[in-house]
């Protein structure tokens, strides 16, 4: 991929981080389930610093193809998506989508998944959507953390659904909107209230509720296109020098 230019110092580091994974996974040194080295030695073998790789580790795990397991370490996850191949997102540039497309999208998807996730979630899930939620109020001043646990939030109820099919395309919209999103989120605050929302989501889950839970998905999200919608990417004046940043006072996730 080429450096656009205005890709931050912090961004081609982060993207290092990724694509040195990707050449691992590629050339099979690799597999699902590996534990990647300690962090100390992975930062030292890429010449980069510690917080640079934890972002690039972040981006993995929010795209599915790291699993980070806290006090463990992190993995490969088993049956990680091909990287080669064109996403979602190669997709929609190519063909125009829109964001109400995407949400739209999302809506009819995601309410579904939360109502079978209600049904069939098992402990372990309602497990790992507690520490996420717990996550996300601990980097509600921290937008760009905040977003991976938010992602991973969707995943894991993409999972407890206990349909693979549907698991699978929610997959590669997450993918999709996690790339989006990261390059808008800087932007949002008072992440806190979507933190909350996130939280009654679970409780819904953890409690059986399938009707209750296809509502409080539906009302997140529609939330949350409203919000993005008001968010604005960094506007670099040619010479650098300068931006202008337009802030959203909208909770923004999703």
């Amino acid at each position: 991929m080429t450096r656009g230019k205005t890709d931050s110092p912090e961004t081609h580091r982060t993207m290092q981080v990724v694509n040195h994974v990707r050449a691992l996974i590629e050339k099979g040194t690799l597999q699902p389930g590996d534990k990647l080295p300690p962090e100390r030695e992975l930062a030292r073998t890429l010449n980069v610093s510690r917080a640079s790789l934890r972002t690039g580790i972040g981006y993995l795990a929010a795209m599915g193809v790291m699993k980070i397991r806290h006090g463990v370490g992190t993995f490969v996850a088993d049956g990680p998506p091909d990287l080669g191949k064109a996403s979602l997102s190669f997709m929609g540039a190519l063909h125009g989508f829109q964001s109400w497309q995407m949400f739209e999208a999302r809506i009819i998807l995601e309410s579904s998944l939360a109502a079978l996730a209600a049904e069939r979630g098992k402990d372990d899930h309602h497990a790992a959507l507690a520490e996420e939620v717990a996550e996300m109020f601990a980097a509600v001043d921290s937008p760009a953390d905040y977003l991976i646990h938010d992602v991973l939030f969707h995943r894991i109820i993409a999972q407890a659904s206990g349909n693979p099919i549907l698991a699978s395309i929610m997959e590669t919209i997450t993918s999709t909107m996690y790339e989006k999103r990261r390059k808008t989120v800087e932007r949002a605050i008072d992440l806190r209230e979507s933190a909350a929302m996130h939280r009654e989501i679970y409780r819904a889950l953890r409690g059986r509720k399938p009707a209750e839970a296809r509502d409080l998905m539906e009302q997140h999200l529609r939330m949350a296109q409203a919000s993005q919608g008001m968010e604005r990417p960094i506007e670099r004046k040619s010479t650098g020098a300068r931006e202008s940043v337009s802030r959203s006072r909208t909770p923004a996730s999703g």
